[in-house]
């Protein structure tokens, strides 16, 4: 029975597909009776039904060798493409966490867009976004890898601008769609120069070329630089990372799926194509350098920030990077492990965060307080996201990152320094948002603030135990290092880390020893990492500066070149033709002077050069 389920596995993207059909029908102004729930319904159901498919056909994969589905697309004379798919016990498990995390995520908006006449729309992209997110695990072609990024990348420009009458949503769908553009166009460069290289998109393919392949190392750089640049957008990397922050604009139930399974699209390419990137050490050292710049710059704009999305999204490309560290220096097994570990504690702290913001209106920060006798679910919840998202043992992130630690430590130590800032400076952020919120004395906004009803704390608590649940699964997995081989120096400096981290805040925003908001010294570092760096302005001054003024120069040279000569062409012949009615008399003698005044023009521009040379040879005479 469990191999028929994994036989047709893939299935399961058409589950979310068909329900994104079904919902359209209760758009406003079609269905008005029912309302828009049962759109919502449907795809729940819809996601429940790829779910249990899922989990019926893991048993057939443990311990089995991957299986390998091939659908012919298109072949034309030498040119032979076709969708392949890979069936493994990581796959299906990609495809478990996809569709149990939207199911939550379906379940959470319930409640908290109970009001919205949006539904259908809303839903239809989630099913849009579940479809081709498990679409893109079981794919093994990069070719349709890069199809699906794409209609991801639209899906995410249509689910930030939901509330398009709103100026700002409109503005961080339209920069969140061009940031990811910049990255998917280099990406597709690669791919099509990949081609003729190595003869073929498909992963396993590739990864067997690559063991063998003899090119030249300035081709293989460049090839391998092309094909960073897309998961380096998708997984919000620094220069592209101002995408997620403006991506906060959309529904707070989305972001639990971009903050946690969409980002990684990005990085689950990259781990696809970990062979292919080891042919240029130029290229592997980039995406080191990449991850350990987001990961750290990422970590510390995060605690200078007062949104509490903004807070969350921040974290997000710091992780990213950490993953990013990780298929550089050849750990795939830890990144993927990573991915698993960080989307479960992120998706409880989203929820978490969601679940606050929705009857307390504001997502500043500063005006939160005395929460912990008002929402004790929400702030236990918050607590184990938490604890699961940094090195705190034995929550399920310490495993990943101690044993990530631990391969770096023997050739790429630097690396160490920062898996212990980015993992302080992420336990200094989540501590300081805990305090905010739920210590201190209740505010304005925070006085009437009570425990939200069943659809958002229900998925909530569920991922919550989850989490806790984490550890037991990675030693079921067989992903947890036995005790004696743990490296207890690692592990015990990223304790401290975490403890350090953690205690400092609790001592900077429980009590009233440190006035609030707090004011870091210089004024100028701390306006630094509040708004981000910079980087807005650095685009503005750089690439907007450049393209608008290229487009100036463009713009002129339409305008009064091809315009110009355009008009003078135009000019000429209405004066040509008005001259010339003067002369359409009726009468023979004028017809005959305007051929001879024409022959003689014409005579005199054929014969003007010789008669030049004509005169200068009378004239040396």
């Amino acid at each position: 029975m469990f191999e028929t389920f994994s036989q047709s596995i893939w299935l399961v993207p058409l589950y979310a597909l068909t329900g994104a059909v079904l919902a359209l029908p209760w758009s406003p102004g079609i269905i008005r009776q029912t309302g828009p729930r049962p759109s919502g319904y449907i795809n729940a159901i819809m996601t429940l039904m790829a779910f249990l498919h899922s989990l019926l056909a893991l048993p057939a994969t443990l311990n089995h060798p991957p299986q390998y589905i091939s659908f012919n697309w298109l072949h034309v004379v030498d040119l032979n493409i076709s969708f392949d798919i890979e069936v493994s016990s990581v796959n299906i498990g990609a495809l478990l966490l996809i569709t149990g995390l939207n199911l939550a995520a379906q379940i959470f908006a319930i409640g908290y867009m109970e009001m919205d006449w949006g539904w259908a729309r809303f839903y239809s992209l989630l099913a849009l976004f579940e479809g081709g997110m498990c679409a893109l695990a079981l794919c093994n072609s990069l070719f349709f890898s890069y199809v699906i990024l794409e209609i991801l990348t639209l899906g995410t420009y249509l689910l930030i601008g939901l509330w398009f009458n709103q100026s700002l949503v409109v503005t961080g769908a339209r920069d969140a769609f061009l940031t990811k553009r910049i990255g998917d166009l280099i990406l597709l460069m690669g791919v099509v120069a990949l081609l003729p290289i190595a003869g073929t998109w498909n992963y396993t393919e590739l990864a067997e070329w690559a063991r063998t392949a003899t090119i030249s190392p300035t081709t293989a750089t460049l090839l391998c630089l092309a094909l960073i640049a897309g998961p380096l957008g998708k997984c919000a990397q620094f220069p592209l990372h101002l995408w997620l922050d403006e991506a906060m604009e959309g529904p707070m139930p989305a972001t639990i799926l971009r903050n946690t399974v969409v980002v990684s699209t990005g990085a689950w390419v990259l781990i696809k194509l970990q062979p292919v990137f080891a042919l240029s050490s130029v290229a592997t050292n980039v995406m080191i350098w990449i991850g350990a710049v987001t990961a750290v710059g990422a970590a510390a704009i995060a605690i200078a920030q007062i949104d509490l999305k903004r807070c969350l999204s921040y974290v997000v490309s710091a992780y990213m990077g950490l993953v990013f560290i990780a298929v550089g220096t050849g750990q795939t097994q830890t990144a993927l492990t990573l991915l698993f570990t960080y989307a479960i504690a992120m998706s409880v702290l989203v929820m978490s965060v969601g679940n606050i913001i929705w009857n307390n209106i504001t997502q500043d920060i500063t005006q939160y307080g005395g929460l912990w006798s008002r929402r004790p679910i929400t702030g236990i919840c918050f607590l184990v996201g938490a604890a699961s998202l940094v090195a705190f043992p034995p929550m399920g992130c310490f495993w990943v990152l101690t044993e990530m630690a631990d391969n770096l430590f023997q050739n790429y130590p630097w690396s160490i320094g920062v898996l212990l800032l980015v993992n302080g400076l992420t336990a200094f952020g989540v501590t300081r948002e805990f305090c905010a919120i739920f210590g201190g004395k209740p505010k304005q906004m925070t006085v009437r603030s009570f425990e939200a009803f069943w659809p958002l704390t229900l998925p909530m608590t569920i991922v919550m135990g989850f989490a806790l649940h984490v550890p037991l699964l990675l030693k079921q997995w067989n992903l947890l290092p036995a005790w004696e081989d743990l490296n207890l120096t690692v592990a015990s400096f990223l304790v401290i880390s975490t403890v350090v981290g953690g205690a400092t805040a609790a001592y900077i925003y429980l009590g009233d020893r440190i006035a609030k908001p707090v004011q870091f010294k210089p004024k100028a570092l701390q306006d630094f990492f509040a708004y981000d760096l910079y980087t807005a302005k650095l685009y503005k001054l750089t690439i907007v500066f450049f393209v608008g003024l290229i487009s100036q120069i463009v713009s002129w040279f339409d305008r009064f070149i091809v315009d110009g000569i355009v008009n003078l062409v135009g000019i000429a012949t209405v004066f040509s033709g008005q001259s010339l009615k003067y002369n359409v008399s009726g009468q023979t003698q004028f017809y005959f002077l305007s051929i001879f005044l024409g022959v003689v023009f014409l005579v005199i521009a054929i014969g003007w050069p010789i008669l030049s040379q004509v005169s200068l040879v009378f004239g040396a005479n």
